[in-house]
């Protein structure tokens, strides 16, 4: 059934072809059509932000569905009402004219009304004699009727939006406070480890929080707290365990040393067997996957990559990765070395480890053979760059407390 007909605003108002389109669509209204008008209110205040309607505009629209005398929209009836402004203003919470008139051209532009009016922009209705309006000059409501399937659509979308942002603020939220009391915990009570560089890697992830969030930033931040969170809890284990084991070595008549931490042997596996030596199964102790680390930290372990990004600077993975193709090359690490390396580590960890070999590069022969081993280690989930970023960093702060 087809409701009204094309109609153009009365005075000064200028008619646009998305006015007719509107127009169209909504003739083609099937009949029996129905929606409940609150239940697209309440929609529609869902989804203000996409449609672009501010609070006042909704105050108005809802004042207009108040004069709908049913609570179903039907398309097989009359979807204009006919308000004065006055009536208008009242139900409106007493507005003014002039912010009236504004929001409802502004509810027009949304597309929520359609204007249907009379030769002299006046707002009424015909009646038959039997009481009944046969026309009616005011706004159409047959937008809403027409779009609301779109409308519950898009709310359903931002609703779900938000609660994807909430979930992911709340485990952010407990993400920071882990580390935060973590990291205070370590300093408080002299673990070893560069505490401060940690603690300046998660001051500059909290600093990346703004006013209003979205949803990607939180989760991208998320991800570098919980990789920081994990890292810190890998430190305090091996350190534990480091603790337990010298105590039971104590007490066995046993001594183990090797003061050597800063050597290049931070690189090098979890452990290595003795020529000579049998096949014995020996704990590994560095056994879990290689995961991604935050990149600021990437880069505060292994500042000299970072001339070698473009533009001297490097602002994403994909920009160290880029920085990492050119190292590869002037070390000499062939190009199916590196990309064995991708395959094994993941992009981002292979790249981080040629960071990490560029550092030492003076204390590696063969830097392409190095990486091999690493690679053929990796894979077994003998290799962890933890400790080589830890490693590296701690020698990054030596050096700084030398110079300053």
């Amino acid at each position: 059934m087809q409701i009204g007909s094309i109609t153009t605003p009365f005075g000064r108002r200028p008619a646009k072809l998305a006015l007719v389109k509107r127009q169209l669509e909504i003739k083609e209204l099937p009949e029996g059509k129905s929606i409940e008008k609150w239940k697209v209110f309440r929609d529609i205040c869902e989804a203000r932000e996409k449609l672009g309607v501010q609070d006042r505009a909704l105050a108005v629209l809802n004042a207009l569905l108040t004069f709908y005398p049913e609570t179903e929209l039907h398309s097989d009836g009359s979807l204009v009402v006919f308000p004065s402004n006055a009536q208008l203003t009242v139900r409106s919470h007493g507005i003014s004219g002039r912010t009236l008139r504004r929001n409802l051209a502004a509810l027009v532009e949304a597309g929520l009304i359609e204007r249907h009016d009379s030769p002299n922009g006046k707002r009424y209705a015909h009646r038959d004699r039997a009481g009944e309006i046969e026309e009616a000059f005011g706004f159409s409501l047959a937008p809403l009727l027409a779009r609301a399937g779109e409308i519950a659509h898009m709310a359903q979308k931002i609703a779900e939006e938000n609660r994807l942002l909430k979930r992911a603020k709340e485990a952010l939220t407990i993400c920071r406070r882990d580390v935060r009391k973590l990291i205070t915990a370590a300093i408080e009570e002299g673990a070893d480890g560069n505490w401060l560089a940690i603690e300046a890697m998660y001051l500059s992830l909290v600093g990346r929080l703004t006013r209003n969030l979205e949803r990607q930033l939180v989760e991208s931040i998320l991800d570098e707290m919980s990789l920081l969170r994990e890292e810190i809890v890998n430190l305090l284990e091996i350190q534990l365990k480091t603790e337990n084991m010298s105590a039971n070595d104590g007490q066995n008549d046993r001594h183990i040393q090797n003061s050597n931490t800063e050597s290049i042997n931070e690189l090098e596996p979890c452990f290595e067997k003795k020529q000579g030596a049998k096949a014995v199964e020996e704990p590994k102790p560095c056994t879990a996957r290689i995961k991604a680390f935050p990149l600021g930290m990437v880069l505060k372990a292994c500042p000299q990559i970072i001339d070698y990004g473009s533009g001297g600077a490097i602002g994403s993975w994909r920009d160290l990765m880029s920085a990492a193709v050119v190292v590869r090359s002037m070390l000499g690490v062939s190009p199916s070395a590196y990309q064995h390396a991708c395959e094994i580590m993941g992009p981002e960890n292979a790249a981080a480890t040629i960071a990490c070999i560029l550092e030492r590069a003076g204390q590696i022969n063969s830097a392409g053979g190095y990486l091999r081993d690493l690679t053929a280690r990796a894979g077994r989930g003998e290799f962890s760059l933890g400790p080589v970023i830890m490693a590296l960093l701690r020698s990054a702060d030596q050096v700084a407390r030398k110079t300053a």
